[in-house]
């Protein structure tokens, strides 16, 4: 039996987790989520990942809930089904806060709680022929556990269509509606992430942590005296630091800062 999840670690600190069950569209099930949470938190705990990227074999980023899994939660009571949709939540949650920056690589159909799944990552590229539905209701259910990531992506007026109508909808159109983040020719998918890996690396690493840390916490805040005095606190206190003065003096300097590997090889 093939592993249904795999992980790589490169050279730079670059992290690939790739949904393996192409044989049935890379749906997940109980299992997979635990090892999918378990993943990011060790991944989160170790330190040196510089980029996370969401990936899937096969030719669809994911059908959403196996089919056993659902037989199986049809039997469940209100209590277990409650422990496993907080499984299911917990590990959304683990993504959404990863440390470094997301990005998710979806070809085929991305279909229920795989949206939640692509909603999660800060940069979503999709291919041209690449599709989404938020499905549950379809079969009486609700994208609970996925809303609040959904939303926070395509915001209110749009789950406010797709949540009820479970529409299928192009990469087109989850483009226009802040899905995905941009929509390529399939071939090109993995020159395009590459390229995005490549612009967070040649950063400050301490820097594009807090920088992504800065995107989530300034969301929908009122600007005032008290905002204003923790934006100058913080971008005093990353001048001053390490990482901080060793990137201005490298602009001073006209030279590459420590940490851009400058190597042609």
């Amino acid at each position: 039996m093939s592993e249904k999840m795999l992980c790589e670690i490169d050279s730079e600190g670059v992290a690939t987790v790739t949904l393996n069950r192409p044989e049935i569209h890379n749906a997940f099930d109980d299992d997979l989520i635990r090892q999918l949470g378990e993943t990011f938190d060790n991944l989160a705990r170790s330190g040196g990942i510089r980029a996370l990227v969401l990936a899937s074999n096969g030719k669809n980023f994911s059908a959403g809930a196996d089919l056993n899994w659902m037989k199986r939660m049809a039997d469940y009571g209100e209590e277990e089904n409650r422990r496993d949709a907080a499984a299911l939540a917990a590990m959304l949650h683990k993504l959404d806060q990863f440390p470094a920056p997301t990005i998710a690589r979806v070809q085929g159909a991305a279909f229920g709680g795989a949206v939640g799944l692509v909603s999660c990552c800060d940069i979503a590229v999709a291919a041209e022929r690449a599709s989404f539905c938020l499905s549950e209701v379809k079969i009486g259910l609700l994208p609970a556990t996925i809303s609040p990531y959904v939303i926070n992506a395509i915001g209110a007026r749009q789950a406010r269509r797709y949540f009820v109508t479970a529409e299928r909808f192009s990469a087109e159109r989850a483009l226009a509606i802040g899905l995905v983040s941009e929509v390529v020719h399939e071939s090109d998918l993995d020159l395009t992430v590459q390229k995005l890996v490549n612009s967070i690396v040649d950063n400050g690493p301490n820097a594009v942590t807090l920088a992504k840390q800065l995107a989530m916490s300034m969301s929908n805040r009122v600007i005032n005296e008290e905002l204003q005095g923790q934006t100058s606190a913080l971008i005093a206190a990353v001048r001053v630091s390490p990482e901080g003065q060793e990137g201005l003096s490298a602009f001073l300097e006209k030279r590459a800062p420590s940490w851009m590997n400058t190597s042609e090889e």
